[in-house]
């Protein structure tokens, strides 16, 4: 043993001298120094014979390797590394550092408190009047953001790190379903919070394996309808708006309505009067329902009805959406929205008696304020659902207070025979005086309104998981504490969708049958151009079957056969005095004729008019008792029966 560290000690000793020294490195040493596995046995076997044959004086005063060994005739150069190289490595090694991540998350964890205590500093603020107090929490303020910042893109991944498996995935399955399949990749540095990435690498794999197996076709297929035999899949991600959009689309066959029909009607899921008045769009989007599935057969890749039920609600459970978007025998699109992190975000406070929950700030549209006689009549319920008429669209509302059952939720309603007392009265007159705040939320591109008592400010909030007893309650996503030491609850928008029974799919159904109730009962939003008739008569005209607004003078209009015609655009045009044809009174005299030119089934006719009012756009409620000829009926516009 003492021979053998007695070797690689000079060993050692040459191959530093080597490096001070511009002389060569005698070959047979480099290979002792560099591949010691191949040289040291014969050396220690010949050293050993060599003992036995000298006596232990000679031996030992043998030397183990020559201190100076003979420069051999043909010296090799030294390889030289250019300078660049060694630079950009040493680079390199400067400026890269491996952390572990536990002390990341630890790090993450001591900014998160960090946080909280410049939130409750920040309370004082509004109440303190030294100059020098604010100013300094303002800076403390600004250095916080900038270090919470900081701290978080070190926990920022390329989303290449999960996208790097998906090649194989492709190749995989479309060989074992006989298909060609290429990927494409767009935005692969695009990055996300590490704990983000690790829960959509699975809802992003099952995407892909639907879109080879379901989406593209074989290339026999694609060859008849005229398409590339090799199919793509396309991968794209970027930043948007403090999100982080990933697009995953095939150039398929699209969602197949029809299937989509038959098999939601077969199962019961929904009626076919429902389904009859769905687009391809909303009918495409039926795919997320659980226990639905298109496929021929069920495979060990897809079919069992569970796989995009499972990838929606995993998107969601990190503030995420996903929407589709298909064009039957074309291609198919799938949006997942996310955020970019989720331990500090931005939030709206709000109350439900006397309690502040926290609702993030992501999915919020707008802020609604209805108070007063508005509240009686902009809102409706409709299979025990509530609506707010919003710019003319229906807006599910979903009442937190009684959601949540802090208390009975303030209900609309109108004056009955059973409101005898003067109390109830009263009681009504009240809630006709309250103010209600909507707070309008944006759900897989549907939207819903969430009433509550108060509305506060936005504030940036530090997200602390719930415990596991209370992991089942869907519609929280966690907790947090605010500036003044209190806890609020975070709003799970999507769980509290969901629970309150107006998922998008359900909300969308609802309204849509609101839609058709209010045409079936002529009540229909309408453009309408509201004429004069005679010096008191209104009349109104559908302004999509107005042609042209015209002015004639008295002096063009003919008479042929006992009817007024004019000369217009190459050809002739009747006219037709409303004020006469309606035996209306009529004390106009000028010298030129109003005329609507009105068009249906092709033909034309000018309608001639005392004067032109006005457009709206209303609700209208056409009373078909009250029509006649040339009139459908009459309605309230404006305030005013027309």
């Amino acid at each position: 043993v003492d021979e053998f560290e007695a070797l690689f000690q000079a060993a050692k000793e040459e191959y530093a001298q080597s490096q001070q020294s511009t002389a060569t490195v005698a070959p047979e040493t480099t290979k002792a120094v560099c591949e010691p596995e191949l040289t040291t046995g014969p050396v220690m076997d010949q050293r050993m014979e060599e003992e036995e044959s000298c006596p232990p004086q000679e031996a030992a005063a043998q030397p183990i390797i020559d201190q100076k060994p003979t420069p051999s005739v043909k010296e090799e150069k030294r390889v030289s590394v250019p300078q660049g190289e060694n630079d950009k490595k040493q680079s390199l090694s400067d400026t890269s550092l491996r952390v572990d991540v536990n002390l990341l998350d630890s790090l993450m964890n001591l900014v998160g408190e960090l946080v909280l205590a410049r939130n409750q500093i920040l309370q004082f603020t509004k109440t303190q009047t030294d100059t020098a107090f604010v100013s300094t929490t303002h800076q403390l303020n600004l250095i916080t953001s900038e270090l919470q910042e900081g701290v978080m893109r070190t926990r920022m991944q390329p989303i290449s790190n999960v996208w790097s498996k998906f090649p194989r995935v492709v190749r995989d399955i479309s060989h074992n379903c006989g298909k060609k399949v290429r990927i494409e990749m767009e935005g692969k540095e695009t990055e996300l919070d590490k704990t983000i990435l690790e829960a959509i690498k699975d809802p992003l794999t099952h995407i892909i394996r639907n879109s080879v197996d379901h989406g593209i076709e074989d290339p026999e297929t694609r060859a008849a309808n005229g398409k590339d035999p090799e199919g793509c899949l396309m991968l794209r991600a970027f930043h948007e708006g403090g999100h982080v959009i990933i697009e995953i689309s095939d150039d398929g066959a699209g969602v197949n309505s029809e299937k989509v029909k038959s098999k939601v009607i077969e199962k019961g899921i929904l009626s076919p009067e429902q389904v009859a008045r769905m687009n391809e769009q909303e009918l495409a989007n039926l795919i997320f329902l659980p226990g639905l599935s298109t496929a021929a057969q069920v495979t060990n890749i897809s079919g069992r009805g569970v796989g995009m039920d499972v990838v929606r609600s995993n998107i969601e459970k990190i503030g995420g959406s996903v929407d589709l978007h298909s064009e039957f025998g074309k291609r198919t699109t799938l949006k997942v929205k996310i955020p970019l992190t989720l331990a500090i975000i931005p939030a709206l406070l709000v109350s439900v008696h006397n309690q502040t929950f926290a609702i993030p700030q992501v999915s919020l549209v707008e802020l609604l304020r209805v108070e007063g006689e508005q509240l009686e009549s902009a809102i409706q319920k409709v299979q025990g659902v509530h609506f707010y008429r919003l710019r003319g669209n229906l807006l599910p509302l979903i009442y937190l207070n009684e959601e949540l059952k802090t208390r009975k939720a303030m209900v609309v309603e109108t004056p009955s025979e059973d409101i005898e007392s003067e109390s109830e009265m009263k009681e009504l007159d009240q809630r006709k005086s309250e103010v209600m705040s909507i707070v309008v939320i944006k759900v897989d591109e549907k939207q819903f309104g969430v009433v509550v008592d108060q509305v506060y400010d936005t504030e940036e909030i530090v997200v602390k998981p719930l415990g596991k007893q209370l992991n089942s309650i869907d519609v929280f996503a966690g907790a947090t504490i605010l500036g003044d030491g209190s806890i609020a609850l975070i709003v799970d928008v999507s769980g509290l969708a969901r629970s309150a029974g107006i998922s998008s799919e359900t909300a969308e159904v609802v309204a849509l049958e609101e839609k058709t109730e209010t045409s079936t009962r002529g009540e229909t939003r309408q453009t309408l151009l509201l004429v004069q008739v005679g010096d008191k008569y209104t009349m109104a005209v559908p302004l999509e079957q107005v042609h042209r607004l015209e002015e004639f003078e008295n002096e063009s209009i003919e008479l042929a056969s006992g009817r007024e015609l004019v000369q217009y655009r190459g050809g002739i045009l009747p006219l037709l005095s409303l004020s006469k044809f309606f035996k209306q009174e009529s004390s106009q005299t000028q010298d030129v004729r109003f005329v609507v030119v009105y068009s249906e089934n092709g033909k034309s006719i000018g309608l001639v008019v005392d004067k032109i009012l006005d457009i709206v756009e209303e609700e209208v409620v056409i009373n078909h008792r009250q029509g006649g000829k040339g009139i459908a009926g009459s309605a309230i516009i404006q305030n005013k029966i027309t």
